[in-house]
């Protein structure tokens, strides 16, 4: 059965889910585990409506299954929606899964981004071309005079790294790319704010986009490598 919560008003689906979903991912609530629907209407003081549409949201994601005898069980991360932004987003939160969600996260873009980059000096078009290139040198002009905030770096180095993966006209890393690149998300929210986001790698950004633009696949992986690595150094020295 589910702990009690200390406050008992109507919150909306969004906010039950939210709270279920991340106790399930930070194992509050433990694989195994089983609960009703009466459970989830009972602490949150909500309607039998809006715990069932809970309950089939966390199935989607695999995080439960539910049946009519044993009622609703706690999946183990085997059978979650690990590309899911809700449970990455959760990962990311939570002190106790936050470092394996990010070393995951980097591994993933490793393993994908400097194809893309491969890819892209093959297949971007002009117009992507201009538009790496110039977010390369906004990059250059945030570095040379910091904002008092890494948002916009943030901002403009993660547009910079989902234009690599569109440009590489491979339809299923440009799906990726919003699961792909939530590491900027954890970098936005929990990093350091004296840290710099793009771990010195500026100059690099820029011969990542004339490489692309020169149509030089093997530089353009090459130097993606390079940049990841150094980024995944980074996230270790600041985690």
């Amino acid at each position: 059965m589910l702990a009690p919560t200390s406050q008992h008003p109507t919150p909306l689906l969004s906010s039950v889910l939210d709270q279920i979903g991340a106790e399930i991912i930070n194992g509050t609530i433990t694989t195994g585990q089983t609960f009703t629907l009466l459970d989830i209407c009972a602490r949150f003081d909500i309607s039998r409506t809006v715990a069932r549409e809970t309950m089939r949201a966390l199935e989607q994601m695999g995080l439960v299954a539910s049946s009519r005898r044993v009622g609703i069980t706690v999946l183990p991360m085997t059978e979650w929606a690990v590309y899911d932004q809700a449970i990455i987003n959760w990962r990311l939160q939570s002190e106790r899964t936050r470092a394996d969600q990010l070393g995951s996260l980097n591994q993933l873009r490793l393993a994908v981004e400097p194809i893309a980059a491969r890819l892209a000096a093959r297949r971007a078009t002009a117009e992507e071309c201009a538009e790496l290139a110039a977010l390369a040198r906004r990059l250059t002009e945030l570095e040379t005079s910091p904002p008092s905030r890494v948002g916009e770096e943030l901002a403009t180095d993660l547009r910079f790294h989902t234009m690599i993966l569109h440009a590489s006209g491979n339809e299923m890393f440009a799906a990726l790319a919003p699961s792909l690149l939530s590491i900027f998300k954890g970098k936005s929210v929990f990093g350091s704010p004296k840290r710099d986001p793009v771990a010195g790698t500026t100059q690099l950004h820029h011969e990542l986009a004339a490489a692309i633009r020169d149509r030089d696949p093997d530089r353009a992986e090459h130097l993606s490598r390079i940049i990841l690595d150094e980024n995944r150094a980074s996230s270790h020295r600041d985690w």
